[in-house]
């Protein structure tokens, strides 16, 4: 499928003003006046000002995951994710990936690749979740759980968590990206092209 005739693609939108909106907690709600590049019809969009994430697919020496499992409200189900949470304000992103996978795990490690950053719901939402590989992770520590949270630590082999997100027992989209740096999670051969 193509644009229009002689198009080079989607263009940006001026953003003419911004209204605050109620601050929910976890998202600060913001309404922008904009300009659409085109017709020049102004529109109000919302946007959720939400701080930047961290994920990390921490790696054992013997090639286990350290995967957490705990309730989710949003799901209203337990989920399987790799750890991670909220970057703090004025926090380095590497910092709260440390501390996230010390707080919710107890596990650290001295060999950190950053694997890149996601655009968790470009259409509404305004942060990045930063993917984090910690590869030789081992238990130096006990959990330091916040008082809203309740975590189950899990060692899982590769194959293993291939199964679970093939099979849709891992379903936290960030997760699946996250594990998809290291991991292969395709289902099955690769598909043919159509005849």
């Amino acid at each position: 499928m193509t644009g229009r005739s002689g198009d080079s693609g989607p263009l940006p939108w001026e953003r003419l003003g911004s209204e605050r909106g109620p601050d929910l907690r976890l998202f600060q709600v913001r309404h922008d006046d904009v300009r659409h590049p085109r017709s020049g019809a102004h529109l109000r969009r919302l946007v959720l000002e939400t701080p930047d994430w961290v994920n990390v697919v921490a790696r054992t020496d013997d090639g286990r995951f350290v995967l957490v499992r705990q309730y989710r409200f949003g799901a209203a189900r337990v989920t399987t994710e790799v750890p991670g949470g909220v970057v703090d304000p004025g926090e380095d992103p590497r910092h709260s990936a440390e501390r996230e996978l010390r707080e919710e795990t107890g596990y650290t490690s001295s060999c950190w690749s950053y694997l890149g950053g996601v655009l968790p719901n470009p259409a509404y939402q305004d942060n990045v979740c930063h993917h984090f590989l910690a590869d030789g992770a081992a238990r130096t520590h006990c959990q330091a759980l916040d008082p809203g949270e309740d975590i189950v630590v899990e060692l899982v082999a590769a194959d293993e968590v291939r199964r679970r997100v093939r099979q849709g027992e891992i379903l936290h989209s960030l997760t699946i990206t996250a594990l998809g740096h290291i991991l292969d999670l395709r289902h099955g051969d690769a598909c043919e092209e159509p005849q």
